[in-house]
């Protein structure tokens, strides 16, 4: 009988999942400056070189265990077939890409709401995923109903719902999923 082993299948997801949980360990030890310093996107002086790391570690932050296991879960089982398909270096790029458009628009169009969270990261794998099975010159119906219920849902809980819930960047996050999705599968 072989000998069963534990593989690090997928390292960018793996690495991103334990970085955001040290950092929010590091939350809990600093009573929340950790975050306020570093995992935390706001509204602070462009003069200011950690403004422009925020624009990416911000996804990083986490409000308190439920927020991360929420995100951690999403991220655990989406990204591993995401980084399978597309590869480590497509996968950190997208997670780039989503922390510094939702960083840079919270920055832009919310003066006074601080961001932090996977949550953009979290939809734009969610859309991703649906592209999976794309065929050039179809689009999947699972897109589209991912698309409706999840975008949707965002709509509406952004319109009518009071929490502190950054609704906009799940919506740019799945927008960028969608739209990375259709580029990737389109060339294949």
């Amino acid at each position: 009988m072989k000998k069963l082993k534990i593989s690090f299948n997928s390292p960018v997801v793996l690495g991103f999942i334990f970085l955001s949980l040290a950092v929010l360990l590091l939350g809990f030890v600093t009573l929340g400056k950790s975050n306020e310093l570093l995992f935390m996107t706001y509204h602070s002086s462009l003069a200011n070189p950690l403004t422009y790391v925020r624009f990416f570690t911000h996804v990083l932050g986490h409000g308190g265990w439920e927020h991360y296991i929420g995100n951690a879960t999403y991220i655990l089982l989406l990204g591993p077939m995401l980084e399978e398909k597309y590869g480590s270096k497509k996968i950190l790029s997208i997670i780039l890409i989503t922390a510094a458009v939702t960083g840079i628009f919270n920055y832009v169009f919310f003066w006074n709401v601080a961001l932090c969270g996977a949550s953009g990261v979290v939809f734009a794998f969610i859309l991703l995923t649906s592209f999976t099975s794309f065929k050039n010159g179809e689009i999947p119906l699972t897109f589209i109903l991912v698309a409706v219920v999840f975008i949707g849902q965002q709509i509406y809980e952004g319109m009518m719902v009071q929490d502190d819930i950054s609704n906009l960047s799940h919506i740019i996050g799945g927008i960028i999923g969608a739209v990375v999705g259709y580029r990737l599968n389109k060339k294949a």
